[in-house]
């Protein structure tokens, strides 16, 4: 092969374009950031360490990933940036050498039951194409096969004005065959509701009859129902004619009259599910929560079988397998089917469609099968899930950045991913990883660690370079590097046993267990094993029992760490008491808030198609609250300084003294406990950490009344040194009589447990069994499984 020669004397030295090799960040003071500089080395793998709240990401995802999306907005036309979400800049001064950047973070994917793994990944789109091709019998398009679409038809006639006198009638039709079960309108379950969970029968209108939340007795909802015209007020439910009775129940959206004011009348069970059962269950508050699973319940859909399509998509056939056959496969399995398939006329889809799912088994979720509810994996795969996009992407030189990509992950499964990682970086490209686990932070080129603690302990860089140089840092990431648990030498005897018999949720296969009670049991496991299904599908959720998911909290810039954990309220009852006036004046979302910025702290100014502008308000200087609401004092401080609190403080503050109350004091104790010492009680929720949410969801369920703690990965976006920390807790918890059950990954969890029970050997239909219980020590000894082998290694046995 020959090469270009030059004719104009010039040496053939370095080009200048060669010369931008480093991301150069300089001055970044993003929430706890302290003024951070430093230069990232471009096309290469740098991973960032740290404890939980030290800053990591607000310098990768709040700084660098959201300015390089920031100025690719830019790019667009004004027209197409107002239909963009308004980004502001990073609070940094300078910010040189980016490049584009795709953010693949652990946020769940969209819980709307119609979103699948399919939909997500748009391997449900290039099946239906692949079925409207070579399916028999024929049955129409791609639309056909999708159960987002319903199948509608029209009639009616066109008016066709051609000039004077010309003007004509046309008869016309429309008609579009879509695939969605009507029934369950492509949901794959139904609802039904239990009427004595709604109403008291026995009662009249006029008697308060209405157990639904937000049913009360004065309220405008209740009004419409009394005084619509059509039922006697005064008249027992139970006594109400057939006619009334579906009135009441069932009635289409009907105007009427009340007081002068146009309204609408719409029967019970359509409204609560407008209403209760079209939001995600999750983003309810408790109480709507506990009515839902108290009122409703949902079953598989009897037309569809759950397969979510109407009986004609299901009719069309590739060989002996429908679409619903296909979607319901373990994805590895069908990528089996896929590659038996041979039509040239198709040849290109199929050679798609074949990459996506291998990439799905190559990036260790060959277990799932397409028609998995988005909304029920776990944040480890649903990153995973996105990922499966990029993986074989023909771009170059671009920022791929990663929120700890082994969480959720088996220790047998991290190196599959490091592989992925280092498969990116080697393609050109600059890969940016946040990262706790010892395993990834192995694989790096470059390390930063940011510290030295968390929220306003850190935010700045306390060392940068080797892994080796990491480790005689004498950071507090480089002192527990290599720490490892020791297997304890006697364990707890258990005082009785939780008997699950037969469980054959999801993939276990009729399994009988007995976990032991009065000690820390620890369940393991690869990822798709069968640990969730066996421990949520299993254990009975009666009043013993304390579940604490993986499910992230939720909160918008008013919620903070005193809102969401129940602290706000003995706060202000305390303050009420102390000065005589109502509680409801000590909130900022409440009476109490500063009339300018209605309690937000902040001025928003809209700037169209900029960014927003957020300004603290001049008024109550960021305090939130009115001023005539900061002269009530407790113990010396008014309530905005009480917010301003860390916990530590508050707990000393409310601890002993005038300010002395105990409610208050039992929360703040659980918050330093989780070892959130440091957080400040009226901190936003959204500038929280994923590892500080964790632990903030744990401290709060801690305060409920229960003997059983089950705990699913509770080490998620935990530190090394955290780790150690939770521990101490867990110990803390079965010492004082509870029982405490983890799902877990993490081999100190593992190590430190008085038993283990592992289930296996592999994910999906090859997992489902029980195939190792006991203690640490004898797993440790035997090696009989995968958990067994790394956990040996874990430990230097």
């Amino acid at each position: 092969m020959s090469k270009a020669t030059t004719t104009d004397g010039r040496s053939a030295g370095p080009h200048v374009a060669d010369s931008h090799d480093v991301i150069r960040v300089h001055g970044a003071r993003e929430n706890n950031l302290r003024d951070v500089s430093i230069e990232i080395p471009k096309r290469r793998l740098t991973v960032f360490t740290g404890v939980s709240g030290s800053g990591k990401s607000s310098l990768v995802f709040d700084t660098i990933a959201a300015e390089s999306q920031r100025l690719i907005n830019e790019t667009y036309s004004a027209f197409l940036q107002g239909f963009m979400p308004n980004l502001a800049r990073p609070e940094v001064d300078v910010l040189d050498g980016l490049t584009t950047a795709i953010a693949v973070d652990q946020q769940r994917m969209g819980s709307d039951p119609r979103s699948t793994v399919g939909t997500a990944t748009d391997a449900n789109a290039m099946l239906r194409i692949l079925f409207s091709r070579l399916g028999t019998p024929h049955i129409g398009p791609p639309g056909a096969f999708s159960f987002n679409t319903a199948s509608v038809s029209a009639s009616g006639g066109l008016t066709v004005d051609r000039g004077a006198e010309k003007t004509r009638t046309e008869k016309v039709s429309f008609s579009r065959t879509g695939g969605m079960c009507t029934h369950c309108e492509g949901r794959g379950r139904v609802s039904d509701i239990d009427l004595t969970q709604l109403y008291d029968a026995s009662k009249s209108l006029s008697e308060d009859p209405f157990t639904i939340p937000t049913y009360t007795g004065g309220g405008w909802v209740v009004r419409v129902i009394a005084e619509s015209g059509f039922f006697d007020k005064d008249k027992p439910i139970r006594e109400y004619t057939k006619k009334e009775r579906h009135d009441f129940l069932y009635r289409e959206p009907t105007k009427v009259k009340i007081n002068g004011v146009n309204l609408t009348y719409e029967g019970l069970i359509p409204k609560i599910q407008k209403t209760f059962l079209s939001k995600d269950r999750e983003s309810m508050q408790p109480h709507i929560r506990a009515f839902v699973d108290r009122a409703v319940t949902f079953t598989r859909c009897p037309e569809c079988d759950g397969t979510r399509l109407s009986e004609l998509a299901r009719s069309s056939r590739i060989g002996k397998v429908n679409i619903a056959d296909a979607c319901a496969m373990e994805i590895r399995d069908l990528a089996e089917w896929v590659r038996g398939l041979e039509e040239p006329s198709v040849a290109p889809l199929l050679a798609k469609l074949q990459h996506t799912l291998d990439s799905f088994v190559e990036i260790g979720l060959g277990y799932l099968s397409l028609d998995r509810a988005s909304g029920t994996l776990s944040g480890g795969e649903a990153q995973r899930t996105k990922m499966i996009r990029h993986l074989g992407s023909s771009l170059t030189d671009v920022t791929y950045v990663f929120d700890e990509p082994s969480i959720g992950l088996h220790p047998h499964d991290i190196q599959r991913m490091n592989n992925l990682l280092l498969r990116l970086r080697d393609k050109g490209n600059t890969v940016l990883v946040v990262e706790h686990k010892p395993e990834t932070i192995a694989i790096a080129d470059h390390v930063v660690d940011l510290g030295p603690g968390a929220g306003t302990a850190g935010g700045t860089v306390c060392f940068e370079g080797t892994l080796e140089g990491l480790r005689g840092s004498g950071t507090v990431t480089g002192r527990h590097l290599d720490d490892r648990a020791k297997i304890k030498a006697t364990v707890r005897k258990p005082a009785g046993a939780l008997k699950i018999r037969g469980a054959s949720a999801n993939n276990l296969r009729n399994v009988d267990v007995d976990i032991p009670l009065g000690v820390l049991a620890v369940i393991t496991g690869v990822a798709g094993s069968g640990k969730s299904s066996l421990v949520h599908g299993s254990i009975p959720a009666d009043e013993g029992v304390v579940a604490i998911d993986q499910t992230p909290i939720r909160g918008s810039r008013r919620s903070n760490p005193a809102t969401y954990t129940g602290l706000a309220d003995p706060i202000r009852k305390a303050f009420a008491k102390a000065n005589g006036v109502k509680p409801a004046l000590f909130s900022a979302n409440s009476e109490g808030a500063c009339p300018t910025c209605n309690g937000a702290g902040v001025i928003y100014t809209d700037l169209a198609i900029m960014q927003s502008v957020a300004t603290p308000c001049e008024e109550c200087e960021g305090r939130r609250f009115d001023a005539s609401v900061l002269v009530y004092r407790l113990g010396g401080r008014d309530i905005s300084e009480v917010l301003a609190m860390p916990v530590t403080e508050a707990e000393e503050f409310f601890g002993s003294g005038e300010a002395r109350t105990p409610a208050a004091h039992k929360i703040l104790e659980r918050l330093a406990d989780v070892g959130l010492g440091y957080l400040t009680l009226g901190q936003p929720l959204t500038t929280l950490s994923g590892g500080e949410r964790q632990r903030l969801k744990l401290a709060t369920h801690m305060g409920e009344k229960g003997g059983v703690y089950v705990l699913d990965e509770p080490t998620t976006g935990l530190h090394l040194a955290d780790v150690e920390q939770l521990l101490g807790l867990l110990d803390r918890l079965v010492d004082s009589g509870k029982s405490v059950i983890v799902i877990e990954h993490h081999q100190a969890v593992m190590a430190h447990a008085d038993w283990i029970i592992d289930l296996g050997p592999g994910a999906g239909h090859d997992g489902g069994r029980v195939v190792y219980e006991g203690t640490p020590a004898d797993l440790v000894e035997s090696r009989s499984t995968l958990t067994g082998e790394h956990l040996a290694v874990y430990v230097g046995a």
